[in-house]
Order: structure tokens, then C-alpha cells, then sequence
């Protein structure tokens, strides 16, 4: 799976569990996503996905999660966190994605290829 902002493009491994197959299922996906936190960018989907959420621990730069049922969130920074997330996958080179992702609202587009 890609994950693309701007002219950039992040290749994605998606997680084997009910929850990446179900967001996979609607690629291509456009999402704008905002910046509440100054660590992630998220967004919410128009209808839930299936969820087996459970808190983490620790949150890594990269990583594709599900709160609730509804809310995309990619994290660029790594924090430990004791939310409750389903994991949808994770950007494998996530070295300069915070600069990508910047502080403001962006555009996301993750698609199959």
C-alpha cells in the first residue's frame, strides 16, 4: 500500500488483522487530515471499520492506526501512549515523515498502487 502527500511517497506494510483488510477495501482513499497533537495527523472515514483495539504502549514514528472506529491517525513522532488503537500498518521508511506531514493540515492519499 502507498501513502502519498504532495509529490511525496511513503510505501506502507499493512497489519494482518480484519481492521488493514477492511481499510484496504477502500483504496483509493483521500483523506484531509489535521494536526491535533504536534505527533500524528488524522482524520475520520465517512463509515466505521471492524476494530480489535488495544492500547499500545509505545506509539512509533510511522505508524497507520484506527481510534474508535472511524478516526485514521499516522503518527510521526515516538511517544508511549496508553490510548486504545487498531493497528492498520506502518510506513517502512518513515525517516523524514514529520517533515513531509509538516505542522498544519494536509492532504493524504493512500492507495493500492
Amino acid at each position: 500500500m502507498w501513502m502519498t502527500v504532495g509529490e511525496r511517497r511513503f510505501a506502507i506494510t499493512l497489519a494482518d488483522n480484519e481492521t488493514a483488510r477492511a481499510f484496504a477495501s477502500r483504496l483509493p482513499l483521500m483523506l484531509d487530515m489535521v494536526e491535533p497533537n504536534g505527533n500524528e495527523k488524522h482524520a475520520d472515514l465517512a463509515q466505521p471499520l471492524p476494530t480489535n483495539a488495544s492500547p499500545p504502549g509505545t506509539i512509533r514514528n510511522g505508524d497507520l492506526m484506527l481510534y474508535g472506529a472511524d478516526t485514521v491517525v499516522v503518527f510521526y513522532l515516538t511517544f508511549d501512549s496508553s490510548y486504545s488503537y487498531a493497528r492498520l500498518g506502518r510506513v517502512d521508511a518513515p525517516i523524514d515523515l514529520a517533515q513531509v506531514l509538516g505542522q498544519c493540515g494536509v492532504r493524504v492519499v493512500f492507495s493500492s498502487d
